[in-house]
């Protein structure tokens, strides 16, 4: 059985359970954001829409990083960070995020360049980058090291899940065009970008968390600092699997069944 089994239905129970916190957590980054911006473009005109895009990127890298951490919190079942334990907790990782993020999105995307395939194998292998800084300590260079070797060997069941998870993104993205499509286009692009930052975002952190937390229990590796081998998965744990693994050179097909 694939370690990855069932952890979609894990992250949507998750969410649901603790959406409103997730939700603050998001929509708070998010007004801030909005907030500095208007104020920079208030002020200094297209200069100011200039420096604000540095804030909105620095924003997300906060976003995703708190996000992380607040599955991580309530993994046990309650909530032990409020807003500002969360954004405090993952302010010392904003520099390791920031770097690791940019690095990885400007490798990512000379691999779809690359007739895409390139640009798939690297998604999916860096896709715990964050994780591991976040909750498993690692520097910003080293967190691709330890993403690959976290991801290897359960490459086709994670880029199965990012497969379905991409679907649900979609089907969102459609039923709210349906909904917005009386709207004026820059009312549809501001509410779009709000859900998928508010809403959408800590979905996808608990899929990409929980996905870390089984693939280092699958590997009998530390998922946090001073835990013990395969800390983190669930009474039974989740064995290794037998299956084929994704070649790291090359890609093979999605296994939606994971």
């Amino acid at each position: 059985m694939s370690p990855l089994s069932g952890v979609l239905g894990e992250a949507w129970a998750l969410y649901r359970r603790h959406a409103a916190h997730f939700m603050v957590i998001s929509f708070s980054i998010y007004l801030v954001i909005a907030v500095i911006n208007a104020l920079l473009s208030w002020g200094l005109g297209a200069w100011g829409a200039y420096i604000g895009l540095i804030f909105t990127m620095f924003g997300v890298f906060l976003l995703q990083s708190a996000l992380v951490l607040a599955v991580q919190d309530v993994r046990d079942g309650r909530v032990d960070l409020d807003l500002r334990a969360t954004i405090s907790s993952a302010l010392p990782f904003l520099g390791s995020v920031a770097v690791a993020s940019i690095l990885a999105s400007i490798g990512i995307g000379i691999g779809f360049i690359l007739i895409i395939v390139p640009g798939l194998i690297l998604l999916t292998f860096w896709s715990l980058i964050i994780p591991e800084i976040v909750i498993g300590r690692a520097g910003a260079l080293e967190s691709f090291g330890r993403s690959w070797r976290t991801v290897s060997g359960y490459a086709w069941n994670v880029f199965g899940v990012y497969i379905l998870v991409f679907l649900i993104l979609i089907a969102i993205d459609i039923v709210l065009g349906a909904v917005l499509r009386t709207l004026p286009y820059g009312w549809r692009s501001f509410i779009s970008s709000l859900v998928s930052g508010g809403l959408v975002a800590p979905f996808v952190a608990a899929v990409v968390t929980l996905v870390y937390y089984r693939l280092t229990a699958a590997h009998g590796q530390r998922a946090e600092p001073g835990a013990g081998p395969g800390y983190g998965a669930s009474a039974g744990g989740w064995p290794g699997t037998d299956q084929g693994s994704w070649p790291s050179d090359g890609p093979g097909p999605a296994d939606p069944s994971s």
